[in-house]
């Protein structure tokens, strides 16, 4: 049994039963420092096998935007949605990406009988199953995983890196990298950094930054 069969285990359990409509989902973008977390749900074809697919982060950018534009056209139904730093603070990130992952399903045009999920647990009327490591072990949420990481990583490269290019977003992706925590550092949060994972990082620094930061972006 080679890898990618393994990767149908989860899916073959389900449509063995009948089940058609099997959903992989994942988020990506929980441990950034600056702008959305964004998720993704896939629903492939009963029987798709797509060579390559793979936890999105193991991959090459080059090879996770092959994959994306595969999946996307091969897909019963996909959609992608993100929830915003400014939700993150309010609600915290576990639950800001369960409720981006919940999102994502609930906009797919079909929607799933059963539901595999990257490790977490969603508030779905549906079947679902939380996986561990789910990226790596199901096509179905690896494929998810790969919408998410390259939707996410499109935005640091354009519009978020062209309104706010003096934090090199495109570099790090928002991630707490060194150059990302001393762009902070020096030119103070954005009104797109989530102030709850910056405290850390600023102490009492950050009301100041932050009152910096509204006067600076008022306009």
């Amino acid at each position: 049994m080679n890898e990618v069969t393994d990767q149908l285990a989860f899916e073959k359990e389900q449509w063995q039963q009948g089940v058609e409509l099997v959903a992989g989902v994942d988020e990506v973008g929980r441990g950034c420092l600056f702008g959305d977390v964004v998720a993704a749900a896939v629903i492939l074809p009963r029987g798709c096998v797509i060579e390559g697919i793979d936890d999105s982060k193991k991959l090459t950018e080059k090879k996770r935007e092959q994959l994306f534009q595969y999946i996307t056209e091969t897909a019963v139904a996909y959609h992608i949605t993100a929830i915003p730093a400014k939700v993150i603070d309010q609600i915290n990130i576990k639950q800001a990406a369960r409720l981006a992952m919940k999102l994502a399903v609930e906009g797919l045009s079909e929607q799933p009988k059963h539901i595999l999920v990257d490790a977490e647990t969603l508030e779905l009327p549906q079947p679902q199953q939380a996986i561990i490591k789910g990226d790596a072990r199901s096509q179905s949420i690896g494929a998810a995983s790969i919408l998410a990481k390259v939707t996410r990583d499109r935005l640091c490269q354009t519009d978020w890196h062209e309104r706010f290019p003096q934090y090199e977003l495109a570099k790090h992706k928002g991630y707490a990298t060194k150059l990302h925590n001393e762009m902070i550092l020096q030119h103070g949060p954005s009104p797109m950094h989530r102030k709850t994972f910056l405290r850390k990082l600023l102490g009492d620094q950050l009301d100041s930054a932050w009152e910096n930061m509204s006067l600076k972006y008022s306009d």
